[in-house]
């Protein structure tokens, strides 16, 4: 080890966006010696809806609210931006607009407060066992160590495939964002998404404080998504500009099987993991969900009350995985025949509830699976 280097601390984590932020939280609390190394200095925006339901605060002991811009209490759906379905979603605020630069830095403030060590501008190159600890170089030469290590930087993260954990084979989605300055016509508290312009995908629009996020992503084909046709389309019919707005390119890995997610020491968790859903391009509450649930089996291996991190991939694949397998053979249906699915499944009265039980968690896929599936096939035949 470098005369640079760190002493030895008990947890890595490197990437501090939704979950490595929400991984330090957990475990700097338990009073754990982490340390978050994040590439970016935090300025930049985040290519990402935003959108994530309000029940996700239960995982949390502290008020996520200074991070939420808007509360969604009704959703649009349109085809082809016509034939609307206006939803009001159930229950009491039962999704929550975030700007994804807020939200990463209220988790890292909270877990700096529990005494977690979090370095920016650490462009990590070079991950590796040394001993019985992992050591983890930067770009520029800097070093760390530590008894475990979570693996939370994103769709692009090499580390998982060379760790040998997590899927071989990584699906993508083609994901193109753009951040708005004021909401055009889209009302408070209302989210919209467009079925008919994008081939095996959507587009969707969420409120911010005095602006919009709009996004389009293309699935489950391997044609190259042309964004700004949609957007040309699309940004007038919200009441903004056709050439409105910066562009960010992203390929989001979505979640494609189940698969082992921890090694010895080592967790992947949120994007790096593959666990974006499928269908509904959800990555928020999972990447949560995922740090939330890897803080808790790392505390448990770090105080010797178990030998292995085996229960965390156990308890992802019973909490989201179960799910996520039917969720993407909806998505293969539905995204093949998506006139029909529009026709069959968002225009039925009971979706835009059955949606918002889905993205709460009160409910899964495997709930509605077979029953949407088989009217899909039934009408297409």
């Amino acid at each position: 080890m470098s005369d640079n280097a760190d002493p030895i601390h008990d947890v890595l984590v490197i990437g501090s966006g939704a979950a490595g932020g929400a991984a330090a939280v957990h475990l700097s609390a338990a009073h754990h010696d982490v340390c978050l190394l994040e590439r970016s200095d935090g300025k930049s925006l985040k290519p990402c809806g935003g959108g994530m339901a309000a029940a996700v605060q239960h995982w949390f002991p502290f008020s996520l609210e200074p991070a939420v811009e808007q509360v969604v209490r009704r959703v649009d759906f349109s085809w082809c931006l016509q034939d609307p379905v206006v939803a009001e979603l159930p229950g009491d605020a039962p999704f929550w607009i975030v700007r994804r630069e807020r939200l990463d830095q209220l988790l890292a403030e909270e877990a700096t407060n529990h005494g977690a060590v979090h370095q920016t501008g650490v462009d990590v190159t070079h991950v590796e066992r040394h001993g019985a600890d992992w050591q983890v170089t930067a770009k520029d030469g800097r070093q760390w160590r530590a008894r475990a290590l979570v693996i939370a930087d994103g769709s692009g993260s090499p580390w998982p495939q060379r760790l040998g954990i997590g899927p071989r084979g990584v699906n993508h989605a083609s994901t193109v964002s753009v951040r708005l300055e004021g909401q055009g016509s889209l009302d408070d508290g209302s989210a919209r998404f467009e079925f008919g312009l994008v081939p095996q995908g959507f587009a969707w629009a969420f409120p911010l404080a005095g602006g919009v996020n709009v996004g389009v992503g293309s699935f489950i084909g391997r044609d190259e998504l042309d964004s700004n046709a949609v957007l040309r389309q699309l940004l007038p019919d919200l009441g903004f500009a056709e050439d409105a707005g910066e562009r960010q390119h992203r390929r989001l890995r979505i979640w494609n099987g189940h698969h082992c997610l921890h090694g010895d020491g080592v967790l992947v968790v949120g994007d790096a993991a593959s666990l974006c859903d499928p269908f509904l391009a959800e990555g928020l509450r999972p990447a949560l969900m995922s740090g939330c649930e890897a803080a808790v089996h790392l505390s448990r291996w770090l105080r010797g009350e178990q030998t292995s991190l085996r229960s965390y991939s156990s308890a992802m694949r019973e909490r989201w995985g179960e799910s996520m397998a039917w969720g993407r053979r909806i998505a293969q249906v539905f995204y093949r025949f998506p006139g029909v699915g529009y026709q069959l499944g968002i225009k039925r009265p009971t979706a835009p509830r059955r949606i918002a039980q889905i993205l709460s968690g009160e409910m899964g896929y495997g709930d509605i699976a077979q029953r949407v599936i088989k009217r899909l096939l039934l009408q297409r035949g």
